[in-house]
């Protein structure tokens, strides 16, 4: 009998990493080796026990799980990541994919769909439900916001005038307006209500 897939379940919560070891080791060929609340601990566990699969939240106290699963594959490239998470923002869905994560799953998924992309991820291919491919490949296919446009879209976001902004990040209001016309042509939207909303939806910003 071939020998099981060994699981690192990462997640801030004790009582779903219990249903999930409960859930998964009812299956002949998974065992959960470990599991943590802390992104912090990944690289280390990652290295005592070897798994074939870390399943990942993305929602953690400290580090985040995008910036764990950045910190595993530094280290260990041949690391191979799950993101499982109740988050669906495409901004963060795409950041964990760059971080190097194989799949992503929301834990609203039927058993049947996290069992597949488990063992999807510990062949080493990548698993991602086709709503969310669509979109993320939709995403890519649009001009990607700055790091600064991104930085002008928060503070849009919370309200700030063209002045307000433009005092904070120490620019002039001119450089914010020609900022702002961008986004919204980016955005594919008509005004600054607009962007807001579309910002949220995409992930680009948090409420």
């Amino acid at each position: 009998m071939p020998r099981p897939l060994r699981l690192l379940l990462v997640d801030d919560h004790f009582v779903v990493r219990s249903g999930l070891v409960a859930s998964l080791e009812l299956e002949d060929d998974l065992q959960v080796v470990a599991e943590t609340d802390c992104g912090e601990d990944v690289p280390e566990l990652w290295l005592k026990y070897a798994p074939h699969v870390v399943l990942m939240d993305l929602q953690l106290p400290g580090m985040s799980g995008i910036e764990a699963t950045a910190a595993l594959l530094s280290a260990h490239p041949e690391a191979r990541v799950l993101i499982f998470s109740t988050f669906a923002r495409d901004d963060e869905i795409q950041s964990a994919l760059q971080a190097g994560a194989l799949g992503y799953l929301q834990k609203s998924a039927a058993r049947d769909e996290l069992l597949a992309a488990i063992r999807t991820v510990a062949a080493g291919r990548p698993s991602l439900p086709a709503d969310i491919e669509g979109r993320l490949r939709a995403l890519s296919a649009e001009p990607s916001i700055t790091p600064r446009e991104r930085e002008i879209l928060t503070r849009v976001a919370q309200g700030n005038a063209n002045k307000e902004i433009a005092a904070h990040l120490g620019i002039s209001e001119d450089t914010v307006k020609q900022h702002v016309s961008r986004i919204l042509v980016k955005l594919r939207v008509n005004d600054r209500a607009q962007a807001t909303a579309e910002a949220i939806r995409r992930g680009l910003v948090k409420v």
